[in-house]
C-alpha cells in the first residue's frame, strides 16, 4: 500500500512535469530571442497594412528525390525604421497544401524601431514540406516599407550541410488615407 501511494505521487508529478516541459517548448519555439512586447491596439489608428508571403522549407529532397533532408527554418522580421514602430498582426505557418499548421502569434506584437524578432520552425517538424510558407500581416501608422522579412534555413548531417535564404514577397497592401 505504501509503495502504491509513492508510485501514484511519482506518476502524478511526472505527468505535471511533462506538461510543463511541453508548454515551455511551445513558448520557446514561438519566441526564441527575447521577451516580445504584445499590445492591444485599435487598428483604426493604423493607416497601412501589408500581407507578405514567405517561403520556408522544413525539408528538401536529395539523392533520387525520394529522400528528404530535414531543415531548421528561422523567420526573421526586422523593423528597419530608425524612428517608427510597426505592429505584427499575425504570422501563420502553412504546409505545402495551404493548410495552416501553426499560428505563431496570439496577439499583436509591437516592433519598435530597429527591433527584430525570430520565429523558428524546428528541424523535426515534418508536416510543412518543401512548399511550406508563412503568411505574415503587419501594419503601421503611416505608409512605409520599413519591414524586412526573411527566412534562413540550415541543417547538417555528418559532414554534409546546407543553408540558404528566402525573402518575403508582398501579396497585399492596404493604405487608408
Amino acid at each position: 500500500m505504501k509503495y502504491t501511494a509513492i508510485l501514484l505521487v511519482f506518476v502524478f508529478w511526472a505527468g505535471c512535469h511533462v506538461k510543463d516541459k511541453k508548454a515551455e517548448k511551445e513558448t520557446k519555439r514561438s519566441h526564441p530571442s527575447h521577451n516580445y512586447n504584445f499590445v492591444e491596439i485599435d487598428t483604426s489608428r493604423l493607416n497601412y497594412f501589408e500581407t507578405d508571403y514567405l517561403p520556408v522549407y522544413s525539408d528538401i529532397y536529395h539523392q533520387d528525390g525520394t529522400k528528404r533532408f530535414p531543415i531548421t527554418a528561422t523567420v526573421s522580421i526586422r523593423n528597419t525604421s530608425l524612428t517608427d514602430s510597426a505592429f505584427v498582426i499575425s504570422a501563420d505557418y502553412y504546409d505545402s497544401y495551404g493548410k495552416v499548421l501553426h499560428k505563431y502569434l496570439d496577439s499583436t506584437l509591437l516592433l519598435s524601431p530597429l527591433e527584430s524578432i525570430e520565429l523558428v520552425v524546428e528541424e523535426d517538424e515534418s508536416e510543412g514540406g518543401a512548399g511550406a510558407n508563412f503568411i505574415i500581416t503587419w501594419a503601421a501608422i503611416k505608409y512605409t516599407d520599413q519591414i524586412m522579412i526573411q527566412s534562413v534555413m540550415i541543417s547538417t548531417y555528418g559532414q554534409q550541410g546546407v543553408s540558404f535564404l528566402s525573402d518575403a514577397k508582398v501579396i497585399k497592401k492596404v493604405f487608408k488615407e
